[in-house]
């Protein structure tokens, strides 16, 4: 669906996406950089796997979460050797376009980088464009990348336990295989044949996903515009909310909404304290009362006699 033509033997089988991210850190020897915020594993990976990490921040621009290619550079170090990219990106909901995936091609070419591109969430771009895997951007990117990509996200079948890494590199694959060896195990097959499935015959299940998703994503922005302290950018892909609660003026605001019976993922595990992760991939009906519990939070916050 992506006009990707892909070889067979560039597939490697993987019991889960986050075990990719660990065994990429493996295999590439040096530093690992990576920008925030960002999926909690992009930061623990590279120190499970003792590579050292540098971050730099995405940054809003107009209301769009950019990359800051003058804070990447500095956040390079002589030993950099890997990049991890979110694309789409969780949390903040980007669906990297094609020029955008330009400049990280070139940025990874020009410091000769590996990168390690997370694309589970390529089936979910709400917006009316299709996903772009970075590695369709020319020869160069495509031998130093490693794309990760599985049916769990869209199709909500993780405890199948199936995902797969694409490496068109026969080098850097074999490489990448023998960090796996002793250490991962293979994939059961009945997750193998829920894979094939899903991206077989799922096509139609799919596109009726995304208008319930559009729905719900948009009653989520309404919400949050309507309400005083907290903000949010619009969500091009994923199922993820990102928003900003720092406006409340709360120590930790992941506790605060908790307290209000609503269980939000703290921003502080994205590298971004006073912010909060929304899910909202679920039924009308939940959302509908997670977001009555969210707006009573947020009243609850703002009538706080310190405020």
């Amino acid at each position: 669906s992506y006009g990707w033509r892909i070889e067979a033997d560039w597939l490697v089988w993987l019991p889960g996406l986050v075990t990719g991210l660990n065994v990429a850190c493996r295999a590439v020897a040096g530093d690992v950089l990576t920008a925030t915020p960002v999926y909690p594993p992009f930061m623990s990976a590279p120190r499970l796997s003792g590579r050292g990490l540098t971050t730099a921040d995405l940054v809003q621009v107009a209301g769009c979460w950019r990359w800051d290619w003058p804070a990447m550079t500095a956040a390079l170090t002589p030993q950099t050797r890997l990049l991890l990219l979110c694309h789409p990106h969780n949390p903040v909901g980007r669906a990297w376009q094609a020029d955008e995936l330009a400049e990280i091609a070139d940025f990874c070419t020009r410091h000769d980088l590996i990168v390690c591109s997370d694309e589970i969430h390529c089936d979910l771009v709400l917006e009316e464009r299709c996903h772009v895997p970075l590695a369709m951007g020319g020869d160069d990117i495509a031998r130093r990348s490693i794309t990760l990509m599985a049916p769990s996200k869209t199709f909500n079948v993780p405890g199948l336990g199936c995902a797969f890494a694409i490496i068109p590199d026969p080098v850097l694959r074999r490489t990448f295989t023998r960090a796996m060896a002793g250490i991962v195990p293979h994939v059961n097959l009945l997750g193998l044949i829920a894979c094939e499935a899903a991206l077989r015959d799922g096509g139609a299940w799919r596109q009726a996903l995304l208008a319930v998703l559009r729905r719900n994503r948009d009653l989520v922005q309404a919400t949050v515009d309507a309400l005083p302290g907290v903000s949010m950018t619009p969500v091009e892909a994923t199922y993820l909310a990102w928003i900003d609660a720092r406006g409340l003026g709360l120590e930790n605001p992941q506790r605060h909404f908790e307290a209000h019976g609503l269980g939000l993922s703290d921003g502080a595990d994205f590298g971004a304290p006073g912010w909060l992760r929304l899910n909202f991939g679920c039924p009308l009906p939940t959302l509908q009362e997670a977001l009555r519990r969210f707006s009573a939070a947020v009243e609850a916050a703002e009538s706080a006699p310190n405020r």
